[in-house]
């Protein structure tokens, strides 16, 4: 990797695919995640972060910083990896001071699909975000095991989308995701709108919800049922298995009597209109409440 204190004295695409990426956010959570994948690549790459703690993350981990203005003026792609409900005014500072051409990345669909991101015409709008590694990766290594959450050893998928027809602009947006989720096995285009149907509504409304859930049932079993932990969290997680293979896979068939007790659950556990969390209204009301906003205008 090539380290820089001023990509704006350079001009033109980087070439061979080794691109100018600016990363804004360097030292928080998701940006040092991002950080830690791009040092490993040929591409020249300028680190922003303002906190005291994050710039300090950053040095520690051997990375020099970057003025803002200078990272993103040179920049044929700027990664935003900063929190959902800090995009609109860190992007009302910066996107106006990119360079033509250039394309701007979040990571995450939702301050994107409600319109709180500034805008300019000869700059592209994009957005990516990792899948994590599929409950069904065939793992073969102990680094690929403990990955559960991606981008370090286990390999994933990634979603993106992005404002242009442009070919070029598209690889410059591929070689970036393929970098910053590394290892990834594919890249899948949607719209922004889709990518927020996907995250949050089926990701997080529907999967991590039934996640928290089957942790809510165990502790049940072992508080209200009395039976011993260590025996309800053996049987979850092999059951657990199970039905996500069989459920999603159809692997094996489920048996009538378990055919039964699911009637049982749907009926007990989920409402008849549950489906109505995939309409736009309802969409933007679930963004609306995790962006804080009162509303979503469009």
């Amino acid at each position: 990797m090539t380290m820089t204190t001023d990509p704006s004295t350079s001009s033109g695409t980087g070439v061979a695919g080794r691109y100018r990426i600016a990363v804004i956010g360097a030292g928080g959570k998701m940006g040092m995640r991002v950080s830690d994948n791009l040092a490993g690549t040929d591409h020249t790459v300028a680190y922003v972060e303002n906190s005291p703690a994050g710039r300090e993350r950053t040095l520690d981990a051997g990375r020099g910083l970057t003025d803002a203005a200078a990272a993103v003026a040179g920049a044929d792609i700027v990664v935003f990896a900063v929190p959902d409900l800090a995009l609109q005014s860190v992007t009302a500072d910066l996107v106006p001071q990119m360079k033509s051409g250039a394309i701007a990345l979040t990571l995450d669909p939702a301050a994107a699909y409600a319109g709180l991101l500034t805008d300019r015409e000869d700059v592209i709008r994009a957005v990516a975000h990792p899948c994590h590694p599929s409950i069904f990766l065939q793992r073969t290594t102990p680094e690929e095991y403990a990955d559960t959450f991606g981008g370090i050893a286990a390999p994933q998928d990634a979603i993106a989308a992005i404002e242009s027809d442009d070919p070029a602009k598209k690889h410059i947006l591929d070689a970036t995701v393929r970098a910053i989720y590394a290892p990834v096995l594919d890249v899948h285009y949607v719209t922004i709108k889709q990518l927020a149907q996907l995250e949050p509504t089926l990701v997080e409304t529907v999967a991590c919800m039934i996640g928290a859930l089957l942790n809510e049932a165990l502790s049940e079993a072992v508080s209200t049922m009395g039976v011993p932990e260590a025996a309800a969290r053996s049987m979850l997680y092999g059951h657990t298995q199970v039905a996500l293979a069989n459920g999603l896979r159809g692997d094996n068939p489920f048996s009538d009597a378990c055919l039964i007790a699911m009637d049982y659950g749907r009926e007990s556990i989920i409402k008849d209109d549950w489906k109505k969390i995939f309409r736009d209204d309802e969409l933007d009301k679930n963004l609306a409440r995790m962006l804080h906003l009162d509303h979503i205008e469009r």
